[in-house]
């Protein structure tokens, strides 16, 4: 016999943002704001359009929090992660091992700055840095210097919301609530050009930072075990850009005085900086290499430190105490390593940092007007990453912004008043203009 039951109806945008609201406690998120700004009910995906319930679409042009590298729906990726669900969705990896996890990891292994041949897997960003921190902290324990247990990190410096990860981050808003939970730590200064004098150079800035880096290493070494910082590109605080000239510096100053250097590639890794990592542009290698975001192409959760052989060997010994005892239930999860082994597949197959290049300096070109606007301060790129600051007294701004984007057909999440662009790399030019466009057009109505 046929079934008759009639296939039930999709929910609506309304039922959608009800229940959402009666159940799901949302990120980052003053809740009661939703009673003004409503949710946006997500049903499906297709390249770089999100679609919502009504079966409105949106330029998802923030790569859905900065993890979607090849659109919504990937074919290779779809293709992958199904093939995978046919032998082993996920083993536990502490006795235990899979094909997925060693193929991920020899590839890792090929492509990272340096030697970086150890990969200790979780499944977030914040994991990654918690286990960096404790990693290094260890490893000067187990060397014998267990003062060694002080972390530093640049002003502006964001990490992740974890209590090791937030004591790292300096931003007010996330950490002061928190602070009688969080470890002390030394921000030094951004190298970050827009803090540099008139007329001094983003280069010139940026020795100056590192000429304080180097004065507080050598007077607090003896206490410090690692420098962490985020290459390039200090995301969440509005998107600073810095000369990799701070980056070679940072490398020798760590060296010269046996602190280690965590690079947070976290927001910009896999290309988001025009370089594989972003640590390839100062031709430099971290002591750890945090992983996470566009690893797995966006599409599950998944992060990783990498380590050289000096570190891992610390931790190798007969006794159990000296292991490094920390684990996550879904380290390694074998879905989560085909995404990341299908993501890694299409930077080769279709040469992703090539071709991005291509299109960063179309949309460049494009954005003259944008980049002109009189409200418009610090235009700037690095790799497949945009941002500029609005100069605007409505406090309102980023609410108003994310709203009138959404009129545009576009997904704008301001971080305060820097507006950015990180749009999946698939981005056609049809829709960097439409991107432009659109911004242009909220920028002349708010």
């Amino acid at each position: 016999m046929l079934n008759t039951t009639p296939t039930p109806s999709p929910p609506s945008s309304a039922q959608l943002q009800t229940r959402s609201l009666e159940t799901v406690w949302h990120p980052c998120t003053q809740m009661k704001q939703h009673e003004t700004y409503p949710l946006v009910p997500i049903v499906s995906g297709k390249g770089v359009w999100l679609y919502d319930a009504a079966g409105k679409r949106y330029l998802d042009s923030i790569s859905s929090w900065w993890v979607n590298l090849f659109g919504h729906a990937n074919p290779t990726i779809n293709a992958a992660i199904r093939d995978q669900l046919e032998k082993i969705e996920h083993v536990m990896l502490a006795g235990f091992t899979h094909e997925p996890v060693v193929a991920l990891s020899e590839r890792l292994k090929t492509i990272a700055p340096g030697s970086l041949g150890h990969c200790f897997y979780a499944s977030d960003g914040a994991s990654a840095i918690e286990i960096a921190l404790k990693m290094s902290f260890h490893y000067w324990l187990l060397c014998g210097q267990p003062q060694k247990n002080h972390f530093i990190s640049l002003q502006n410096d964001y990490h992740g919301e974890t209590l090791g990860a937030l004591s790292v981050t300096d931003v007010a808003i996330f950490k002061e609530t928190y602070a009688p939970l969080l470890r002390p730590c030394t921000h030094v200064p951004t190298p970050d050009w827009r803090y540099a004098e008139p007329g001094e150079s983003a280069e010139a800035y940026a020795l100056r930072a590192a000429a304080v880096l180097e004065r507080h290493l050598a007077d607090n070494h003896a206490q410090i075990a690692a420098l962490i910082l985020e290459p390039l590109v200090q995301g969440a605080t509005g998107m600073g850009m810095y000369h990799p000239v701070y980056l070679q510096r940072a490398r020798e100053i760590c060296t010269r005085y046996q602190v280690h250097l965590i690079a947070d590639e976290i927001a910009v890794g896999f290309g988001r900086t025009g370089t594989l990592f972003a640590c390839n542009q100062a031709d430099i290698a971290p002591d750890f290499l945090c992983l996470s975001k566009g690893l797995s192409g966006g599409y599950l959760p998944l992060s990783v430190v990498m380590t050289p052989d000096a570190i891992f060997q610390a931790f190798y010994d007969d006794k159990t105490a000296r292991a490094f005892l920390h684990s996550h239930s879904h380290t390694g999860n074998a879905l989560a390593c085909r995404a990341a082994l299908a993501t890694l597949d299409i930077f080769e197959r279709d040469q992703i940092i090539e071709t991005n290049k291509t299109k960063a300096a179309y949309l460049n070109t494009i954005a003259a007007p944008l980049a002109a606007h009189p409200q418009v301060k610090n235009f700037r790129n690095c790799g497949m990453i945009w941002a500029f600051e609005v100069e605007t007294n409505d406090h309102d701004f980023a609410a108003k912004c994310f709203q009138a984007g959404l009129e545009q057909q576009l997904i704008l999440r301001p971080l305060g008043k820097t507006i950015y662009f990180m749009p999946p790399y698939i981005i056609s030019e049809q829709e960097m203009d439409l991107l432009v466009d659109g911004t242009l057009h909220v920028l002349n109505t708010l």
